[in-house]
């Protein structure tokens, strides 16, 4: 394998360039920059450190981190009626639904669809009455 060889890639980054911005109808140079690689990646990097910065900033010192959930800065009694609000939740779709299958039953029956009936057999065992 090739070595890479660290002094050839400092002078790549250290290689000036310029960005020309021009004016399309004119061809009138606006802007112009001098710009090295290394440059660029400094200037990318402060940005993207400087986002997550302001990121955490908004997040910890507003009131946002409280609508967020695995952040953990509710309180207790907040978790606590969480759960019970989700229970009930729970309980009262669970009884919808039991409602919704009791109202398709009746209206099955009202309307004299056919109602598939259960025609298993039982077996039961006997019992003597005699009591010996």
């Amino acid at each position: 394998m090739n070595k890479l060889d660290t002094s050839s890639t400092l002078k790549r980054l250290r290689n000036r360039y310029r960005l020309v911005v021009m004016n399309e109808d004119t061809y009138e140079e606006v802007v112009k920059f001098r710009l090295s690689r290394m440059s660029v990646y400094i200037v990318f990097s402060s940005l993207l450190v400087v986002f997550i910065a302001l990121t955490m900033a908004i997040i910890l010192l507003t009131p946002i981190k409280y609508y967020l959930p695995g952040a953990g800065y509710g309180d207790a009694k907040q978790v606590r009626e969480y759960r019970s609000l989700k229970i009930k939740t729970d309980s009262i779709e669970n009884a919808m639904r039991q409602q919704e299958q009791f109202i398709k039953g009746v209206k099955k029956m009202l309307t004299g669809e056919a109602v598939k009936l259960d025609t298993t057999v039982l077996e039961l065992p006997r019992i003597d009455s005699a009591g010996d």
